[in-house]
């Protein structure tokens, strides 16, 4: 071939299509801002195993807990956009963009979303055998008892805590939300009867949900729960408006070649697809959610917009 007629076609073939073509050819590492062993880590590795057998080469987890996100963020987002460095966001991801008065990082503009890994619900609960049977209940007693209410989460600025913001705008009750170190901090509450209902991730709460010692009132999500399907959704007990509920995924940094973005996607995308895959993450009371770069994208944007309209809307001062 003479050298005029190489040049011509390599000038023919885009550079991400020639970096895809060969892509992977090394290992590939994923930071998880979380430390071993949660459900975070969990996804992570078991989509992670699957992944490098489609795509040939090792697919490595790197924790990297702390800062709400933003020690991990801000490796990745300083990484080179060839694939090799990979995030795991969240809805978490998204409230620290909306909470913190600054970042070493715009969210939006640093990473390309890679794909959805999985969702899952929050939950509202009240003490089983207490005074709350349905969330209609909860309702009736915030609106004849005002300021009395009092809605447990987790710390100031999580999700939950969001959330519980979120739901007291979206009922209009005048509640307080009190915030708590942890999960284990919220339920030791609701059953020494400090507070009369809580709104935190449905996970930790099953065992205390099937023990009969919390009673679901309601999830905040858009559509009901698989784990409790009999639970309605606060939309449907009349809390028009609220749909809050988790999610995690992959990102990559931004300049990423579109073309080794759908390869990855297509990695994760034939993972979540896995009947052993999905039945680990089914186990954590997660929900698979295969999908394209863009329905990330939607879901990075929009928890972003929606909780800075949170935290404007509550006065959250911002951290």
């Amino acid at each position: 071939m003479q050298r005029r007629d190489f040049l011509t076609l390599a000038a023919a073939v885009p550079l991400g299509a020639a970096q895809a073509a060969d892509f992977p050819s090394r290992p590939i590492r994923i930071a998880v801002p979380n430390a071993p062993g949660g459900a975070a880590d969990i996804t992570a590795r078991a989509v992670g195993e699957h992944m490098a057998r489609t795509l040939g080469q090792p697919v490595i987890i790197d924790n990297k807990p702390g800062a709400g996100g933003v020690i991990a963020g801000q490796a990745v987002a300083a990484a080179a956009p060839d694939g090799y460095t990979l995030l795991l966001i969240s809805s978490g991801t998204a409230v620290s963009q909306a909470l913190f008065k600054s970042l070493p990082y715009d969210t939006l503009k640093a990473f390309a979303p890679v794909a959805p890994l999985a969702t899952f619900d929050l939950v509202i609960v009240g003490k089983a055998g207490g005074p709350f049977k349905t969330l209609g209940d909860l309702l009736a007693y915030g609106r004849k008892n005002p300021g009395k209410l009092n809605l447990g989460t987790p710390n100031i600025g999580t999700t939950q805590n969001l959330a519980a913001e979120w739901f007291k705008s979206a009922a209009g009750l005048d509640l307080q939300v009190v915030p708590f170190k942890g999960t284990p901090d919220v339920v030791a509450a609701i059953r020494g009867e400090q507070i009369q209902a809580g709104l935190d991730i449905l996970s930790p709460l099953l065992t205390q949900i099937q023990g009969k010692v919390l009673q679901p009132l309601a999830v905040t999500g858009a559509k009901r729960s698989r784990l409790l399907p009999e639970v309605p959704t606060a939309q449907e007990a009349g809390v028009k408006g609220l749909n809050a509920a988790s999610w995690n995924g992959l990102a990559v940094p931004a300049g990423t070649p579109a073309a080794v973005i759908g390869r990855l996607n297509q990695a994760v995308n034939a993972a979540l697809k896995d009947a052993e895959v999905r039945a680990k993450l089914e186990a954590l009371n997660l929900d698979p959610h295969p999908g394209t770069p863009q329905d990330a994208q939607a879901m990075l944007a929009g928890d972003i917009r929606r909780w800075s309209e949170v935290i404007a809307k509550a006065k959250i001062q911002k951290m």
